[in-house]
């Protein structure tokens, strides 16, 4: 359960993700901005990968 703004949008995010690489449309250029959007919040809440 998402306790604040930003892990409401990393959630949001990541689903949208995950729905638009199942779909054979997707557009390209948006999964990426969605994906560069995603490792900033992720940088921001200090959970990404080193």
């Amino acid at each position: 359960m998402p306790v604040n703004q930003m892990e409401t949008q990393l959630e949001a995010i990541t689903t949208t993700i995950a729905y638009l690489e199942k779909q054979e449309s997707c557009d390209p250029e948006m999964l990426e901005k969605l994906k560069i959007e995603r490792d900033r919040l992720l940088r921001e809440l200090n959970v990404h990968q080193i």
